[in-house]
C-alpha cells in the first residue's frame, strides 16, 4: 500500500523524515490494520487514502515532541497500534511498549510485531490503572507517554502521568476542543503535578504536550474504571 501524495506533502511540511524501507513497512502495517478491521473493530476509517493521513501521519506527528534522547515510550490504549506502531517503525532507536487492555486487540498487536519484525516493540495486555502501580516495570519508567483516543484530557492524564518519569512528557492528540479540555483538566493537572507546556495544531488534530513536574501521588491512578467514571 503506497503512501498518498497528500501524506508525502504533509510529512515534508512537518519535517518528518523516514529512512529507506520505512514507507514500505508503514504501508504493510496499514494494509494489515484495514484488513483486520473487516473482522473486528480496530478503526472506523476504511478508505486507504484517508487512513494514510488520519492514522499514519497523525501518529508520526508525535515525533516532533518526543525528546531526541528518549529511550522508552509507552502507547496507552494502543488499540490497533496507533500511534505506537508507526512511531516504532520511524524511531527504531527507541523501545516502545504498547499497552492494550482488550485481549483481541493485544493479540493483533503481537501479530503485527512479528510480521513486521519490530524488535523495539513489546505488547502488554493490561489496564493502565493496574500497570500504573507496577513500580518495578512501569510506574515512572518512561521518557514519554503517548495516546490518541483515551478519552477526555482529565481522564487521560490520570491514566498516563503515573507512567512517565519525572521531567518526562505525556503527549496526546486531541481535536478542535483541545483548549476546552485543557481548561477542564486544570484540577487533574494540579493534583497529578503536571503542566501543559505546548500545544500544536496539525492537519489532523492538536498535539497537547504535558510535562510531569513531580512524582505522581501514590493513590493515582485510582481503581480500574474510576478515572473514567469520576474524572478528577
Amino acid at each position: 500500500m503506497k503512501p498518498t501524495d497528500e501524506f508525502q506533502a504533509a510529512i515534508k511540511e512537518f519535517r518528518i523524515s523516514l529512512d529507506d524501507g520505512d514507507a514500505e513497512l508503514l504501508g504493510r502495517y496499514l494494509a494489515t490494520l484495514l484488513d483486520a478491521s473487516k473482522r473486528f473493530n480496530l478503526t472506523a476509517i476504511k478508505d486507504p487514502d484517508a487512513a494514510w493521513m488520519k492514522h499514519i501521519f497523525d501518529s508520526l506527528s508525535f515525533i516532533a515532541f518526543i525528546d531526541e534522547d528518549a529511550k522508552s515510550v509507552i502507547d496507552v490504549g494502543s488499540g490497533g497500534g496507533l500511534p505506537g506502531i508507526p512511531l516504532a517503525i520511524a524511531l527504531q532507536n527507541i523501545n516502545f511498549t504498547l499497552l492494550e487492555a482488550t485481549g483481541k486487540k493485544a493479540e493483533f498487536l503481537g501479530k503485527v510485531k512479528e510480521e513486521l519484525s519490530l524488535k523495539n516493540v513489546r505488547i502488554v495486555n493490561d489496564r493502565a490503572e493496574t500497570v500504573g502501580h507496577d513500580i518495578d516495570n512501569h510506574r515512572e519508567q518512561y521518557d514519554a507517554v503517548v495516546s490518541r483516543a483515551l478519552g477526555p484530557l482529565a481522564v487521560l492524564i490520570e491514566l498516563c502521568a503515573p507512567l512517565a518519569k519525572v521531567g518526562g512528557h505525556v503527549i496526546a492528540m486531541k481535536g478542535e476542543k483541545a483548549q476546552q479540555e485543557i481548561d477542564e483538566a486544570k484540577s487533574a493537572l494540579h493534583r497529578l503535578h503536571c503542566g501543559v507546556v505546548d500545544t500544536h495544531r496539525t492537519p489532523t488534530g492538536t498535539v497537547v504536550v504535558i510535562q510531569k513536574q513531580r512524582s505522581t501521588p501514590k493513590r493515582y491512578p485510582r481503581r480500574p474504571g474510576e478515572p473514567k467514571r469520576a474524572p478528577l
